[in-house]
């Protein structure tokens, strides 16, 4: 990163914050000690009123009732910004309602010739999901589960969640301490430490009833949580070895939990290990399902037996003469 853009970078990080700390900048912006106290000079010199605080590590706060200058985009990160929008359609993103305000306000702060531009691509460019006959649709099915912004909000000021779910038709309400919170085939799925259980659990948005701020007497910390669950960790089951047309697939599509480590250098080789379910379920159908998708590009190292024969089968079923055929 220049110095110029950096320097831009820290004001803004800085103006978002009514305290930071020199190490606070020196781990964000990966620079040293003292490039940072150089960096922050040269944004008093700019006008930016900071005040210092004593104390070893160079405590700062910025001055209320002072702004920064308009913020000007380049022609380059106006069509960033307006590409992701429009990418966004039909995502079931939270906060989906405000992003045609968004734009309107971004279309207001360019130059006509930067909104001819805009409006062009609007035109040529269609993303997955969007319907060809009129993409600026947005169909109920595109809206995310009203409770997920509501999940967020609690989320902005704490972690330690009561949340109440329907689940097979029952009601059930569980202490929670949220570890993530991710989309995956079409679903906002939480991955939560249950702080009755103590350990992890996966729930769906979409289950959700009810959610209440909860205030334990005495709290686990995420790092003595994060401790806990890396010894109830399990060895991973299945062990996979991949080519590069495999690793080809893979880029296409793989579960969350799925990671791979290339071992070479031209990354066309890659370890895959994780832990996949045994019991006969639907979960363990779509993974059967991947493994397939993945091709014959690929080496077991180690795999489960009930993995194993379910690939059998499915091969066989494949195998077997179309119902259509005569």
């Amino acid at each position: 990163m220049k110095k110029v853009e950096r320097i831009n970078t820290i004001m803004r990080y800085i103006n978002n914050r009514s305290h930071f700390t020199i190490t606070e900048l020196m781990r964000e912006f990966n620079i040293s000690r003292s490039t940072t106290i150089r960096d922050i000079r040269e944004i008093e010199a700019l006008g930016m009123p900071l005040v210092a605080e004593v104390g070893r590590d160079g405590g700062y706060s910025v001055m209320h009732n002072s702004i920064l200058p308009v913020v000007r985009f380049t022609d380059t990160e106006v069509k960033a910004l307006f590409i992701a929008f429009m990418a966004t359609r039909n995502a079931q993103l939270p906060y989906l309602k405000s992003r045609q305000s968004l734009a309107e306000k971004l279309l207001g702060l360019i130059s006509k010739n930067q909104q001819d531009d805009l409006l062009l691509l609007d035109e040529i460019l269609l993303f997955e999901g969007t319907n060809p006959h009129n993409p600026d649709l947005l169909e109920l099915s595109d809206l995310p589960h009203p409770m997920l912004e509501k999940l967020i909000q609690h989320l902005l000021h704490d972690s330690y969640l009561w949340i109440t779910l329907e689940e097979e038709k029952e009601i059930r309400s569980y202490p929670i301490y949220l570890l993530q919170l991710y989309h995956e085939k079409s679903l906002w799925l939480m991955e939560v430490f249950d702080l009755q259980e103590e350990k992890k659990k996966l729930f769906a948005v979409d289950q959700l009833t009810q959610i209440e701020p909860y205030a334990p007497k005495k709290r686990w910390s995420r790092r003595k949580i994060l401790e806990h669950l890396s010894k109830q960790e399990e060895e991973p089951n299945l062990i996979l070895e991949l080519g590069p047309r495999a690793i080809a697939q893979y880029k296409k599509y793989h579960p969350l939990k799925a990671f791979i480590s290339y071992t070479d250098p031209y990354q066309t080789t890659a370890l895959l290990r994780m832990v996949v379910p045994v019991d006969p379920s639907e979960e363990m159908t779509e993974t059967i399902h991947w493994l397939l998708f993945l091709g014959e590009d690929l080496k077991f190292r180690k795999v489960p037996d009930e993995v194993m024969e379910g690939l059998r089968q499915r091969g066989k079923e494949m195998l077997k003469p179309g119902r259509g055929e005569r």
